[in-house]
């Protein structure tokens, strides 16, 4: 796909440039509302829903966790098969299958690894949860307590929201906002027809300029809508910041499906490096396919 066709401006969004090819071009002279368009992905729903519905539905999940050394050697794992039953806006979750090697728990069969404890704060559960709900809201918004609580609501941000600040975050959280003035001058956009899956989508791009490359925190950004109801089929993206206190390198890719009506995942891929200051650095990557 060739981005660099033409080039067109939406002064009412903000003041820079979006580059769209031929396709997108037609349809907007056509009548297709691209103000409209930039502003759903700004605003958007669709991606944080899909993994809300996850809460409200049965399924079987595959969950491949990697822990590497500084030489690219495993030093630790975990290989699970889960199912969740939900019912009655409850859900409760079985472990079929595990192994495990290195020292993924530790004694009292703790996660070890900071990264493995918020992967099985999003993903895994222990106990039957009841008064489950997939409406949005402005759950986004609402930061729970605890140390994992607080970082997860972080983590939450920066991969169902991507583009906006992130509060509580010492000097990144105001670089994460992409499409804000004095942030949004450091990337090019580019927006394209594709097709994903052999579903029709527009393709949503925001690419940092060489020359800010050091200063930005998504290092790449794209996500394809569906044309028909513009929500996401599909996000890839990577970002990285580095300060005294603590530095990260995440690269993720995920992809989702209509299932029975609903928009759910089907495949996370996550691979980060990242390093806190009173913690050891961790190299880790993850698969999880989901079957409902």
């Amino acid at each position: 796909m060739t981005y660099g066709a033409a080039q067109a401006q939406d002064t009412s969004i903000f003041k820079y440039p979006i580059q769209m090819d031929e396709v997108v071009i037609s349809a907007a002279r056509g009548g297709w509302d691209v103000q409209g368009f930039i502003r759903r992905v700004q605003n958007d729903t669709t991606f944080y829903k899909a993994f809300k519905s996850m809460r409200v539905t049965s399924y079987n999940a595959t969950n491949d966790i990697r822990v590497y050394n500084k030489k690219g050697k495993v030093n630790a794992s975990l290989y699970s098969l889960t199912k969740q039953k939900a019912w009655n806006s409850c859900r409760a979750m079985e472990t079929l299958q595990e192994k495990v090697t290195g020292n993924f728990y530790k004694r009292n069969k703790e996660y070890r690894y900071y990264t493995a404890e918020l992967y099985a704060y999003l993903f895994f559960t222990k106990d039957t949860l009841c008064n489950q709900t997939d409406i949005v809201g402005d759950a986004l918004n609402e930061a729970e307590g605890g140390r994992i609580g607080k970082h997860k609501h972080k983590l939450k941000q920066l991969i169902f929201n991507p583009g906006s600040k992130v509060a509580g975050v010492p000097l990144m959280g105001d670089k994460a906002a992409i499409f804000e003035p004095g942030v949004a001058e450091m990337y090019d956009f580019k927006l394209a027809s594709e097709e994903y899956d052999g579903e029709e989508c527009y393709v949503f791009k925001a690419i940092p300029k060489p020359k800010y490359k050091d200063d930005v925190v998504y290092n790449y950004l794209a996500t394809w809508f569906r044309k028909s109801d513009y929500s996401i089929v599909a996000r890839d993206y990577s970002l990285s910041y580095s300060t005294l206190a603590y530095d990260f390198d995440v690269h993720m890719k995920v992809r989702t499906q209509q299932v029975g009506g609903k928009l759910l995942p089907v495949r996370i891929e996550y691979d980060g490096n990242w390093h806190v200051l009173t913690q050891d650095r961790e190299r880790v990557k993850f698969i999880t396919t989901i079957v409902y």
